[in-house]
């Protein structure tokens, strides 16, 4: 792995792709000489006594392994304990929106030549919509637990990624649940919990434990990652190897941290990845402030802290932070790091001991953690057919369930941007004949999936599934994605001049946007945009624009063009995408997605990628970024999707003002505390003490009226913005999402809780959260407002 990376910056790129590869190959075979710890030759050993506590089964296995054992074990592969009978273990897995073999500890064929592949993350967050989240994590956890049982899995997933989609050019920003750090939150709180094993209780924000033989058991173990402040690629001569990200407390309290904080404390990850990048100086996996103390001690992780892949490598390969590799080692494993994906803790540990800068009793620490996780899984707990979820097979893998969930999240996450006279849907009756044109309108499987996706079970194009209801003439108009030639625009304009309607299916790939490659431009690529202009000028009939992306397009010349009646971003759909596409269009549902992320012109790349403040600053004209902060123009704001239906939005209850309490010390100080609960605080006032949270909270109810004849799902955000703009405090706030169905001709109240001390508060410049008293102006979907004062008693 060490050398991949090193080599992948080299120009013998092919070498280094054949090195990785045979390198994969041999570990990721799974052992051959044990099936699984705790077999019955050695379950009379202490450490597989099940009725033991965790801790004591650890301490007994550590106590019989020496240190060479114990330093293999501080890896992603690690190795085999023979004569305990244990056998090696690849904790390397992923599970971003399906299992996938990008990493090493999954492995296709067999009984499982593939898995349920759900819509790329980035769309999945359009949906809005937390029960779905959970769902999907759910049946992916038992894909992963049927794979683990038939041998073709390990149970750590290095999922979910919770970055902030902080800069439109980001190429894994598909792969997160969009820009904002609420919503981030709530995703990683919701997915987590289905991945582990718990449901999620959307109203009341609490994980649900499971019931029966699977009672307290852990499913599989998530990871968040990648902590902190990653978000860059390659860009402008940067890389993610050697960035240095400069940060200031209050971007890291406010926008960076807060979804890594709902991770652990609130969906109880069972680990956090630190990242390649430096934060202010430092290799965030040598950061003993924000490993130990932050993530461990303050947020309590109970469970391990892993590097990303040769993390710990580039602390001295790379970038010369440390002076040695043995050094670079002992830093990382000092700072709270457990285990190094990768093999240098293994090649230099020993080393690092030796020269007195590493002692045994971090290695101990370490595996105490990695261990008790094992265990906690059940790894030491023999047969799998005999443990919670063991009765999961290959007929738990793509279950007709599983895609009918991965149809209903393709649906649920289509976004449609614009649709002038009501130009979609379509009918069957009106329209007959249909040309569909563009480079993704026969889009492979590679191209609907995005990045980190296994080989799904089935997978239909969005051309295939258009046929299904007209006659479907098609031009690629383009070769690929990169569309350098318009050689194939005239062929492309003969189509679309003779048919009912144009479809035009363009957008991006993973030639424009993946791991470890950012974009430099926002537009499409190479002539899509002539492709798209000219084909729509030919048209006789309605044109309906589609982009397939993870980012951010700016389509403004679409928006902006009479002839285009309608435009819908796919994201990267899925397995089912291409089918929800063709429903969308042709009226099989409402669309109800919303944008996770802001959509910016092509000016915004004269911003640097590099800098990483949120908020603006006017004397050097540098606009922000993202909606909380961003000052400029926009193609499309955070939180735009419109609906066929017709659906009017009222506010039918929110407060006008609210007093919140201050809190009294045992020594009758007044204090101020975030979040202040009975336990934590006493109300002097008589009949207050148990009223505080009644206090703290207070509940909008948002009424919608359907008018039209058409009925479906519907998102509701609720923003909150300050009415007197303070220095640096966001412009506005994501408070509260819903997603709720509507039958036609219908009523429905929708509720929302909102505690100002969790959803209106902002770090100071030394990253405090505080709470600012004053008016703040309520807006549904940006449309109807209603102004609330927050007073201290």
């Amino acid at each position: 792995m060490d050398t991949f990376r090193r080599a992948m910056q080299a120009p013998w790129k092919l070498m280094a792709v054949a090195l990785f590869l045979t390198f994969f190959n041999q570990c990721a075979t799974f052992s051959d000489d044990v099936t699984y710890a705790c077999s019955s030759d050695f379950v009379h050993l202490p450490f597989c006594n099940r009725n033991s506590s965790v801790a004591d089964r650890v301490y007994d296995l550590l106590s019989r392994l020496s240190l060479e054992e114990k330093i293999e074990q501080l890896v992603s592969s690690a190795a085999n304990i023979s004569r305990l009978g244990i056998p090696s273990y690849y904790w390397w897995s992923e599970a971003l929106h399906g299992l996938s073999d990008d990493g090493p500890g999954v492995r296709f064929g067999g009984e499982i030549p593939g898995v349920t592949v759900f819509p790329q993350v980035i769309l999945s967050a359009a949906s809005f919509n937390r029960s779905l989240w959970n769902l999907i994590a759910q049946a992916v956890s038992t894909e992963a637990r049927a794979m683990y049982n038939l041998g073709q899995a390990g149970l750590t997933y290095w999922s979910p990624n919770i970055n902030i989609f902080r800069d439109p050019r980001w190429g894994r920003g598909q792969e997160t649940p969009g820009e904002d750090p609420f919503l981030s939150s709530e995703y990683a709180v919701a997915y987590v919990s289905g991945l582990q094993g718990q449901d999620y209780n959307e109203d009341s924000k609490h994980l649900i434990e499971s019931k029966g033989e699977t009672q307290n058991a852990l499913k599989v173990a998530a990871c968040c990652k990648h902590f902190t402040a990653y978000d860059l690629e390659a860009w402008g001569g940067y890389t993610r190897y050697t960035f240095n990200a400069l940060v200031t407390p209050q971007d890291l309290g406010d926008t960076y941290h807060p979804p890594f904080k709902s991770c652990v404390q609130d969906a109880q990850a069972k680990c956090v990845m630190c990242s390649y990048n430096r934060l202010n100086g430092l290799p965030t996996c040598a950061d003993g402030q924000l490993l130990s103390q932050l993530v461990r001690q303050q947020w309590g992780l109970e469970g391990y802290i892993t590097s990303d892949c040769d993390a710990v490598a580039v602390v001295y390969e790379y970038i010369g932070f440390a002076a040695s590799p043995e050094d670079a080692v002992a830093m990382c494993l000092n700072a709270g790091m457990d285990l190094n994906c990768g093999t240098y803790v293994s090649r230099h540990a020993a080393a690092a001991i030796q020269s007195g800068s590493l002692n045994v009793s971090t290695i101990e620490r370490a595996l105490f953690n990695l261990f008790s996780l094992r265990m906690q899984l059940g790894l030491f707990d023999g047969d799998p057919k005999f443990q919670p979820f063991g009765k999961l097979g290959s007929d738990s893998v793509c279950s007709d369930s599983h895609r009918k969930l991965a149809f209903e999240a393709a649906k649920q996450g289509l976004v449609l941007l614009k649709n002038d006279a009501k130009n979609l849907p379509f009918s069957t009756d009106d329209i007959k004949k249909i040309a569909v044109i563009g480079p993704n309108a026969n889009a492979s499987a590679d191209i609907l999936l995005g990045n980190y996706a296994g080989p799904p079970c089935d997978f239909v194009t969005p051309l295939e599934a258009l046929q299904e209801y007209a006659i479907v003439t098609y031009a690629r108009g383009c070769v690929d994605v990169e569309c350098v030639s318009d050689s194939l625009i005239d062929a492309a304009i003969e189509v679309a001049a003779v048919a009912d309607a144009v479809i035009i299916i363009v957008g991006l790939d993973k030639s424009q946007e993946r791991e470890d490659h950012d974009r430099t431009i926002l537009v499409l690529p190479g002539v899509q945009e002539k492709l798209v202009s000219e084909t729509s000028s030919a048209a006789n009939g309605s044109v309906v624009l589609v982009i397939l992306s993870g980012g951010p397009v700016d389509v403004t010349f679409a928006r902006d063009n009479s002839k285009i009646g309608s435009i819908i971003w796919a994201g990267y759909p899925g397995e089912a995408g291409g089918k929800a596409i063709a429903e969308l269009i042709f009226g099989g549902f409402s669309p109800g997605g919303k944008l996770p992320m802001t959509w910016y012109p092509e000016t915004f790349t004269q911003v640097p990628m590099t800098d990483m403040n949120m908020r603006p600053n006017i004397s050097s004209g540098y606009p922000g970024r993202t909606h909380r902060f961003y000052t400029g123009d926009t193609v499309f704001k955070f939180g735009h999707g419109l609906s066929y239906m017709d659906v009017s939005e009222t506010f039918a209850f929110a407060p006008s003002e609210i007093i919140l309490p201050i809190c009294m010390d045992l020594s009758g100080e007044k204090i101020l505390m975030m979040d202040p609960s009975p336990s934590q605080c006493h109300v002097p006032d008589e009949g207050m003490e148990n009223d505080v949270k009644n206090r703290v909270e207070f509940n909008v109810t948002v009424r919608l009226r359907i008018s039209g004849s058409m009925g479906g799902s519907y998102t509701v955000l609720l923003f909150s913005r300050p009415s007197i703009q303070y220095m640096n405090i966001p412009q506005q706030q994501l408070v509260g999402f819903k997603r709720v169905d509507m039958e036609p001709q219908s009523t429905v109240d929708v509720g929302f809780v909102v505690n100002p001390y969790k959803h209106m508060t902002v770090a100071t410049e030394y990253g405090n959260m505080v709470l600012h008293l004053g008016p703040y102006v309520l807006a549904i979907n940006d449309q109807v407002h209603h102004t609330v004062i927050l007073k201290f008693a």
